[in-house]
C-alpha cells in the first residue's frame, strides 16, 4: 500500500464545517468569549464584566457563534444565557494551549 493510501482521509462534509468553525473563531475577542463559555453558561453581562468588552460588541460577536452553531442559547425570564454548542471549540482551545509556548 502506497504511504498516500494509508492517509486517512477527512469526510469533506466534516472539512467543511471545521473550517466554518475555525473561521468563526478566528476573531481574538470571539477566543476569549469562548474561553469564558468553556467555564460554564453565561450571560452577556457577565462575558462584558470578565472581558471589559462593551456589551454591544459581547452581542454581536455571540450572534456569529450562534449563527454558526458554536454558541446556543436560553432565555430563563429576563436573562439569557449562553453556551458552548460545538464540541470542536474545546479542541481548539486546548490545541491553542498546548502549542502556545
Amino acid at each position: 500500500m502506497s504511504e498516500k493510501n494509508s492517509v486517512k482521509d477527512i469526510h469533506p462534509d466534516r472539512l467543511n464545517r471545521s473550517a466554518e468553525v475555525i473561521r468563526t473563531l478566528g476573531h481574538p475577542e470571539r477566543l476569549k468569549i469562548v474561553e469564558v463559555l468553556e467555564k460554564g453558561e453565561a450571560t452577556v453581562s457577565h462575558i462584558q464584566e470578565e472581558l471589559d468588552l462593551p456589551q454591544a460588541t459581547v452581542s454581536q460577536h455571540l450572534a456569529k457563534m450562534r449563527g454558526c452553531g458554536i454558541v446556543q442559547n436560553r432565555r430563563d425570564g429576563v436573562n439569557v444565557y449562553y453556551r458552548i454548542n460545538e464540541p470542536k471549540v474545546y479542541n481548539i482551545l486546548n490545541c491553542i494551549r498546548r502549542f502556545d509556548k
